[in-house]
């Protein structure tokens, strides 16, 4: 059921065209298994249906919402597994948002290939243009087709009653009717598209927006230019140009023609306002890069992962290039490559002494090379955990000279005698190595290390912590060695700011360490030092991948956040166990009243389970404001809960907190089901009447499912 204007779009596209009569392609899962398949766009334009040419096979479909980017080429490592087979230009493969898995495709000529990643790229941008408005009425249409089982474009009321359940919605069901009646405008006992679209308005009528509405409503009827300017006043607390702001309210979201020439916004534009991405929770001035760029690296949190090349789990996983693209595609920065020798003299990565799968090193640079700008311009640094041979290191620095080129930095910027770091913005586009060096930047840039090809260096390699119950389950011992390593020259002349070293302590570190040394912790030594440390597994998802998420989501997630200012000051001695020592010390107190959800998803599959849904929010930061608080749950909603409960909380360093917010379905006789959830910095967090968009497990948009809350940040008296 897309909209007239979507209609238009698709008609006069002729690879739409070709993707609705459809055509047999080849899914390949491995260099082994290639099966044809029939592919087919479903009349909604949204849906891709596929099954095998044998009568009786099941068939498969997948949202073009769950699609994040079509690839053209060998772009997977199961497409180059097979490259001397079906060439480049009839190869795609279909990434999914989160970590379902790829799609592999090989058409039967390229120009079908070519149909295919144009057809499929314009649904993709047809869908990120989409309006809000657009993006809710194309959901509704598509649990419209779900409900339909008999494919007549119409649906009676028990077909009704049933798609209120698979919708989350235990309602009266005198009500549910009376609502289908009044929809029912062609009086046929069924309800056709228009008439289910109205249906849903109905029974999604905002009443807890239209109570605030005519609150600030002079007439009852519409909001004039005064009323908005009273309202991003008093209840938003914005303090900009306030008439400014409220004539593009009206310009960007007042549907009616009739109201805008009024300067008037309706009780439709103010929905659509509440529940655009200026209404939200996240401040819009936080989405792009507004962050001073120019101060030295180590004055950034950076977006780094731990055991990068791994799909799964640590100890029998399989490594791929493909976790380095995810990661890159996810704003990460700083990757992690645990090198080690390898057959035919071609170094290899993966979790040494475990049974995880190995890839080719030569192929993890390449997919750093190919992929680390295009969501940030900013620096990568590829972490290199380096147990390979002098002749294997030596290949390493070949690949990375000859894949990387200008790319990787070579040498310090500008010829520069080594007196600090440089910024993200001086080094844009480059490349850093991290790993062990012969000597230091001065005997470098001084000439005074010695040609030879090696060098010795110390090395204490401490294998990553894995569960001591399945370390023995699986005869494996953990080992530790201290020794002294051979460095081949070629390598370490290619680390420049970050070079690897061993941590003594912090005292020894504050009199002897050198701006460019870099020192990495396994999460056994970090306790002994912090109260709290994470190793993050970018494949793992969970609440470190929230709170990471949610850090990194400002600046325009570009993987670096400038730190606070106190934190940036060598002279400050900031505590965090003991935040009131701060000169600038001034807590504050958050108040969030959480009002109601919107359309939250099931998590039950059985189809009589509704949801009974709470929301839990989380303030993480310094010991002082570790704080957790809870909504009372409400029985068999999930489409449009009212809670109206108010939770406070008092931030002693607001600058480092993270508020996150969790939806969980509650259950009396075992552990809760997560639902969603949203994290963000408070320092990005809108005051007022503010709608939180919900993510999944693994990070992606749960749409339509939302919070509306009420947010207020005061000084603590």
């Amino acid at each position: 059921m897309a909209s007239t204007e979507s209609g238009l779009r698709i008609q006069g596209d002729e690879n739409l065209q070709s993707m609705l009569v459809g055509t047999v392609m080849r899914k390949i899962k491995s260099r082994t298994w290639k099966k044809q398949r029939y592919f087919k766009l479903q009349d909604d334009c949204m849906t891709i249906w596929y099954k095998s040419k044998k009568a009786g096979k099941a068939h498969s479909t997948f949202s073009m919402r769950d699609v994040e980017v079509v690839r053209e080429g060998h772009q997977s490592e199961v497409l180059l597994s097979i490259a001397d087979e079906f060439p480049a230009n009839r190869c795609f493969t279909v990434v999914f948002h989160g970590r379902r898995g790829n799609l592999d495709l090989v058409a039967e000529s390229a120009e079908e290939a070519q149909s295919w990643i144009k057809g499929m790229r314009k649904l993709i941008e047809n869908l990120e243009n989409m309006g809000e408005r657009e993006k809710l009425d194309q959901w509704i249409g598509d649990w419209f087709q779900k409900a339909d089982k008999n494919n007549d474009g119409r649906m009676n009321f028990k077909e009704v009653r049933d798609l209120l359940r698979m919708m989350n919605v235990d309602m009266n069901e005198h009500h549910a009717h009376r609502l289908f009646t009044m929809a029912d405008k062609s009086q046929t006992g069924a309800l056709e598209g228009d008439e289910f679209v109205l249906f849903y308005k109905m029974l999604t009528q905002r009443e807890d927006i239209l109570n605030i509405f005519q609150e600030y409503s002079s007439d009852g009827q519409k909001l004039s230019q005064s009323d908005i300017e009273d309202f991003l006043r008093k209840e938003q607390l914005e303090d900009v140009d306030i008439q400014h702001h409220a004539q593009e309210l009206i310009k960007y979201y007042e549907p009616s023609d009739t109201a805008k020439q009024l300067k008037a916004m309706t009780f439709d534009g103010f929905l659509m306002y509440l529940g655009s991405a200026e209404g939200s929770i996240f401040s819009p001035k936080c989405r792009g890069i507004f962050q001073d760029m120019t101060q030295p690296l180590c004055h950034y949190f950076i977006s780094s992962s731990h055991n990068t090349y791994l799909m799964e789990d640590q100890l029998r996983g399989q490594s791929s290039v493909e976790g380095y693209i995810r990661a890159l595609n996810r704003g990460c920065r700083c990757v992690e490559v645990d090198c080690w020798d390898g057959a035919n003299g071609e170094p290899i990565v993966y979790h040494g002494h475990t049974f995880t799968s190995k890839i080719l090193f030569k192929d993890v640079v390449n997919a750093v090379g190919k992929y680390a700008f295009k969501i940030s311009e900013y620096p990568v640094i590829l972490s290199i955990e380096n147990h390979c041979s002098v002749d294997q290191q030596r290949v390493m620095a070949q690949h990375l000279k000859h894949i990387l080129g200008d790319k990787l930095l070579r040498g310090m910027l500008d010829g520069r005698a080594p007196v600090g770091l440089p910024s993200p913005e001086e080094l844009k586009g480059k490349i850093l190595l991290k790993a062990k060096k012969i000597g230091g930047l001065e005997e470098t840039l001084n000439g005074t290390v010695e040609d030879s090809l090696t060098g010795e260096v110390s090395d204490e390699d401490e294998v990553a912590e894995i569960d001591e119950e399945i370390l023995h389950r699986e005869s494996i011992r953990r080992r530790v060695k201290k020794s002294k390593q051979r460095l081949s020259k070629e390598l370490s002349d290619c680390v420049v700011y970050c070079k690897s070293v061993h941590f003594r302590s912090f005292k020894h570190a504050r009199i002897h360490s050198k701006f460019y040394e870099v020192a990495s912790f396994t999460e056994s030594k970090a306790r002994k030092h912090l109260r709290e440390a994470v190793a993050l597994n970018f494949q793992t998802a969970g609440e470190g991948m929230d709170l990471n998420d949610g850090l990194f989501s400002q600046n325009g997630r570009c993987g670096y956040v400038l730190k606070p200012a106190f934190m940036r000051d060598k002279n400050d001695r900031f505590d965090p166990e003991l935040p009131q020592k701060r000169d600038d010390y001034q807590p504050i107190v958050l108040t969030i009243q959480v009002i109601s959800g919107q359309q939250l998803p099931k998590v039950n599959i059985k189809e009589d389970s509704i949801v009974d849904p709470l929301v839990r929010v989380e303030i993480h930061g310094v010991l002082m404001d570790q704080a957790k608080q809870e909504t009372r749950h409400i029985e068999n909603n999930g489409f449009n809960p009212l809670w109206n409960d108010t939770l406070r909380f008092t931030i002693h360093t607001p600058e480092l907190a993270l508020v996150r917010f969790v939806v969980e379905d509650y259950d009396k006789t075992s552990k809760n089901d997560f639902v969603g959830q949203f994290t963000l910095p408070l320092s990005c967090m809108q005051k007022g009447y503010r709608h939180i968009h919900l993510l999944s497990r693994d990070g992606t948009r749960i749409s339509p499912s939302s919070l509306f809350v009420h947010v207020r940040i005061t000084d603590l008296e």
